[in-house]
C-alpha cells in the first residue's frame, strides 16, 4: 500500500467542503505539485509517503504521469479531507468569590482532573470528507477527478454510490452514472441513471426516483416518487417533471410538475391533508398549508370545508426565540349555512342552542421572560357560543388537538368544553427568595348562548397578589403574610375594589424530642370600595369592612420501620407512620353586608379538631457507592373532623359534629403503574357519599390502559371511563376512550383510531362519537414529506 498526500489552493474551497454537496477543494496546489511531480514519465510509488495537513490519497498503487499532468491511483483508492480542529482552551480561573469563602465555611480541595492539567496540546485533526473507488486518475492542469468501481463520496451526514463519476474540484460540478444519493437525517433516498451536479448545492437526475425513508439495497420501495427529470436544490426543494406516485413500482398518480420537499429543515409547503366525514357536517377535508417565515416563526393555514356548512378558513402563528421565550396564536372562523333557526331538525337532534351563524374560536398563549427574574404569561380564549368547542372537537384545529398541543408546549391547555366562562388573562410574576408578587388582567369571555337573570362576568383589572416568609428576627417564629388587591369590573352588576391583607407568625413548640408541633397566629382583614355597572344595584354602604383573627395549632410525630432488610428476596420496604392531630378556630363573623365576588367573601366559621394518620411505603435500594435510593410505593391517608360549631342549614341546626371520614390510597405496584383512590364515608347515614379512582398500566413498549371511575352523591353523578393503547399486531396500533355516564345511562363521548405503520408511511382511520354527532377521519402520512403540524420549531 502507498500513500501520497496533496495540499488544497484556498480558504474558500475548505469553507465549502463539509458534506458531498460541496465539493469545493483541490487536491493539489499549483506550487507543490510543479515541485513534486518534476520527475520522469512514468513513475510508480511504492511504499512512500507525502503528507500535508490537508489531503491524503492512498491506494494499492499510485502513478504519475507527465503527458498529460496527471496521476493515477489503483486498487483500493481512499481520497480523504482532513480539517484541522481547534485547540480546546485552557480552563478559566473564576473571577468571583464563592459563597463558601466569603461566609468562611470549609471547602473541600477542588480534585484536579487530567484534562485540566496544561500541557503542550497536539495538533487533531477530523476527516470531513472520504472518496473511494477502485481506480481514479487525478488530472493537474484541469483540476479534477474521474472514478470508477464503487465509487463513493462520504460525509458525515450523507452518501453519493455511483458506478462511476467525474469531479471538478475547482468548480465543484461533476457527473455520476448509476448513482444514489442518502441522506441520513430525515432518511431522504435518491436513486437516478444519472445524476449531475450542476452547481454549489444543485443538482439534476435523469431518470430516477425519491423516497424519504430507509430501504436496504435493492429493496423495492413502498412508495415512491419516479420522474423523467429532477432539479435539486440542497437546503430547498426538487422539483420533478413528469412525475409519477407509484406505490411498489405501480403507477397510481402522474402530475407533469410536481415540488418535492428534500431540505432536512423547515419549508414553505402543503401538508398532508385531512378527510373526514361527520353526521351534521357532511363530508369534509382539509389541506394545511405550512409558511416558514424563518427559522424561529411559522405560519400555518387550515383551509377546511364542510359540504354541510361551507368553508372553514384557521391559521397559527408560532414563534421560539428560547424555551422561556414563545407563543403559538390560531384562530378558526366559519359561516355557519346549518347555524340557521329553519334547520329544525339539526337542532332538534342535537339539542345546540346557538343561532349565530358566525362561529369563531380564537386562542393563543406566550411566555416571555425579561428582566431579573420577572416572568409573563398570556392565555387567549375566545369563542363564539357555548356549542361551538362540543361541534368543532376533532381534527387538527378542534378542541381536543388544540388543547393537548398547547398543553405539550406550554405547560396548561385550555379550559373544558363544557365551560362557558372563558378566561382570558395577562399575568406578571416576580419572585424572590420566599417572597413573590404577581399582577394579573383577566377578562371573561361569556359563551352563554342562553339568557339570564344573573350578573354578567367579574373582570379583574387588575389583581395583585404579594406573599412571602420571612423570618420573624427571634427563636424560630416566622413571618407570612398573604395580601392582594382586585379592582372588579363587570358589564352589568355589583363591582368595585376589594384589599385582602392576611399577616400571620408562626413558631414550633418545644413540646418533645419525638413530637411535631407548630402554632400559629393571624388576622385577616378585608376592605371593599362597592361601585355598580349597568343596571346593577347595590343597597348597602359602598364601603365595608371584615376583620377576625385566626389561630391553628397542630401535634404529630412519626415512627418508622423497615421491612424484608434481611431477604434475598424481596426489597426492603420502609413504612413510616405519622398520627397527627389538628385545632383550626375562627369566630363567627358578620358578613350579610358584604358583595359575594369569590370564595374570600364567604368564610365560615370554624371550631374544630381534626385527626388523622398519614402512611408512607418506600422501597429502598443500595447504590453502587453505598448510599440508599428511596422510591415511592405507596401511601395511605384517613382523617376526619369533629366541629364545636352547630350546623345550621335552612334555619334548622343540626347536631352532627363529625365530618365524613376521609381516605386517600396511592398504589405504584409497578414502575409504569399507580393506582388512586379517594373517597368520603358518611357517620350518620353509614353510607359512601363520594368515590373517585383511577388507575393506569404502561408498559415499556408504549402500551397503555386506563380506568376511571367517580361517583358523587349529592350531585347524582356516576360515571366511568376507560382508555387504552396498543399494538395489536406487527405494525397495527388501536387507541380507545370511552366516557360513560351511568347516572344518566348515556355514552358522553367514545374516541377510537386503528393506525397501519409501515416502516415508510402510515394510515389512521378515527371515529369520535358524542351523542350530538359522528365525525370519520382518515389521515395518511409519508414518512419525512412536509412539515408534521405541531412539530418543535
Amino acid at each position: 500500500m502507498s500513500n501520497l498526500s496533496y495540499h488544497k489552493s484556498s480558504e474558500k474551497e475548505l469553507a465549502s467542503s463539509r458534506s458531498y454537496r460541496n465539493f469545493g477543494f483541490t487536491i493539489l496546489s499549483s506550487f507543490f505539485l510543479s515541485s513534486l511531480l518534476s520527475v520522469s514519465s512514468p513513475l510508480d510509488i511504492h511504499a512512500e509517503t507525502v503528507t500535508t495537513d490537508e489531503w491524503n490519497i492512498s491506494a494499492d498503487k499510485v502513478t504519475h504521469f507527465d503527458e498529460p499532468n496527471s496521476i493515477v491511483a489503483k486498487g483500493n483508492v481512499i481520497l480523504e479531507k482532513k480539517e484541522k480542529l481547534p485547540k480546546t482552551p485552557p480552563k478559566k480561573k473564576s473571577l468571583f468569590t464563592s459563597w463558601a469563602t466569603l461566609l468562611e465555611e470549609d471547602q473541600p480541595e477542588e480534585e484536579v482532573l487530567a484534562e485540566d492539567v496544561e500541557v503542550e496540546a497536539t495538533e487533531q485533526y477530523k476527516t470531513t470528507v472520504t472518496i473511494q473507488a477502485d481506480w481514479m486518475v487525478y488530472d493537474v492542469e484541469l483540476e479534477s477527478i474521474k472514478a470508477k468501481g464503487n465509487l463513493k463520496v462520504i460525509t458525515d451526514e450523507d452518501q453519493l454510490l455511483a458506478k462511476e463519476g467525474t469531479l471538478n474540484l475547482a468548480t465543484e460540478t461533476g457527473k455520476f452514472k448509476e448513482a444514489t444519493i442518502i441522506r441520513e437525517e430525515h432518511s431522504l433516498h435518491l436513486e437516478g441513471d444519472t445524476i449531475e451536479k450542476t452547481g454549489f448545492d444543485t443538482y439534476k437526475i435523469i431518470d430516477g426516483w425519491a423516497i424519504t425513508c430507509k430501504i436496504d439495497k435493492d429493496e423495492t420501495p413502498p412508495w415512491s416518487f419516479v420522474s423523467a427529470s429532477t432539479d435539486m436544490r440542497q437546503g430547498g426543494y426538487a422539483v420533478l417533471k413528469h412525475a409519477r406516485f407509484q406505490i411498489r413500482n405501480v403507477p397510481v398518480l402522474y402530475t407533469p410538475y410536481l415540488i418535492l420537499p428534500v431540505k432536512n429543515t423547515r419549508q414553505t409547503g402543503f401538508l398532508f391533508p385531512e378527510i373526514f366525514s361527520s353526521t351534521n357536517g357532511g363530508f369534509g377535508f382539509d389541506v394545511p398549508f405550512f409558511l416558514n417565515i424563518s427559522d424561529s416563526a411559522d405560519i400555518t393555514f387550515f383551509p377546511e370545508y364542510y359540504s354541510n356548512r361551507g368553508f372553514m378558513p384557521g391559521a397559527e402563528l408560532r414563534y421560539v426565540a428560547s424555551e422561556s421565550n414563545k407563543g403559538a396564536f390560531t384562530a378558526s372562523f366559519l359561516d355557519d349555512q346549518l347555524s340557521d333557526p329553519s334547520e329544525t331538525e339539526y337542532y332538534a337532534d342535537t339539542g345546540y342552542t346557538h343561532d349565530n351563524s358566525d362561529r369563531y374560536w380564537i386562542r393563543g398563549k406566550a411566555d416571555y421572560n425579561f428582566g431579573e427574574n420577572w416572568q409573563s404569561r398570556v392565555d387567549i380564549d375566545i369563542v363564539s357560543d357555548q356549542d361551538y368547542l362540543r361541534e368543532f372537537n376533532s381534527g387538527t384545529t378542534g378542541f381536543e388537538n388544540s388543547h393537548d398541543r398547547y398543553l405539550d408546549t406550554f405547560g396548561r391547555g385550555f379550559e373544558n368544553d363544557t365551560d362557558t366562562q372563558r378566561e382570558n388573562s395577562l399575568k406578571i410574576l416576580r419572585s424572590w427568595s420566599g417572597i413573590s408578587l404577581e399582577g394579573e388582567f383577566l377578562g371573561i369571555n361569556d359563551a352563554s348562548t342562553l339568557a339570564s337573570d344573573t350578573d354578567t362576568p367579574l373582570w379583574k383589572l387588575p389583581s395583585v397578589d404579594f406573599t412571602g416568609t420571612l423570618p420573624a428576627g427571634f427563636r424560630d417564629v416566622t413571618f407570612d403574610w398573604e395580601a392582594d388587591y382586585v379592582n372588579y369590573w363587570r358589564e352589568d352588576g355589583i363591582g368595585g375594589n376589594r384589599f385582602d391583607i392576611n399577616p400571620s407568625l408562626s413558631t414550633p413548640l418545644p413540646l418533645g424530642p419525638y413530637l411535631e408541633s407548630r402554632a400559629e397566629i393571624g388576622v385577616r382583614d378585608t376592605l371593599y370600595f362597592v361601585q355598580t355597572f349597568g343596571e346593577g344595584v347595590w343597597e348597602e354602604d359602598s364601603t365595608q369592612n371584615r376583620i377576625y383573627p385566626e389561630f391553628e395549632a397542630d401535634i404529630a410525630t412519626t415512627l418508622e420501620r423497615d421491612f424484608f432488610a434481611q431477604s434475598d428476596t424481596y426489597s426492603t420496604l420502609r413504612h413510616q407512620f405519622r398520627p397527627f392531630v389538628e385545632y383550626g378556630y375562627i369566630p363567627d363573623v358578620d358578613q350579610d353586608d358584604l358583595p359575594q365576588f369569590d370564595s374570600v367573601d364567604t368564610i365560615s366559621e370554624k371550631n374544630a379538631i381534626t385527626y388523622g394518620m398519614d402512611n408512607f411505603f418506600n422501597q429502598i435500594a443500595t447504590e453502587d457507592n453505598g448510599l440508599e435510593s428511596l422510591s415511592d410505593y405507596a401511601t395511605l391517608k384517613i382523617e376526619q373532623s369533629y366541629s364545636f360549631v352547630d350546623t345550621t342549614t335552612d334555619e334548622t341546626t343540626t347536631d352532627e359534629p363529625f365530618s365524613d371520614i376521609y381516605g386517600k390510597l396511592k398504589w405504584q405496584p409497578l414502575k409504569k403503574t399507580s393506582v388512586e383512590y379517594k373517597t368520603y364515608y358518611d357517620v350518620y347515614d353509614n353510607k359512601f357519599n363520594s368515590h373517585n379512582f383511577e388507575g393506569i398500566f404502561r408498559s415499556s413498549r408504549g402500551d397503555y390502559l386506563g380506568l376511571e371511575y367517580s361517583f358523587k352523591d349529592a350531585d347524582e353523578i356516576e360515571q366511568i371511563n376507560g382508555f387504552l393503547g396498543t399494538t395489536i399486531f406487527d405494525r397495527w396500533l388501536i387507541k380507545g376512550e370511552v366516557e360513560h355516564s351511568i347516572s344518566q345511562e348515556e355514552t358522553v363521548k367514545a374516541n377510537g383510531s386503528l393506525t397501519y405503520q409501515a416502516l415508510c408511511w402510515s394510515v389512521k382511520f378515527e371515529t369520535k362519537y358524542t351523542p350530538e354527532d359522528t365525525t370519520y377521519m382518515v389521515v395518511f402520512n409519508l414518512a419525512n414529506i412536509g412539515i408534521p403540524f405541531g412539530a418543535s420549531i
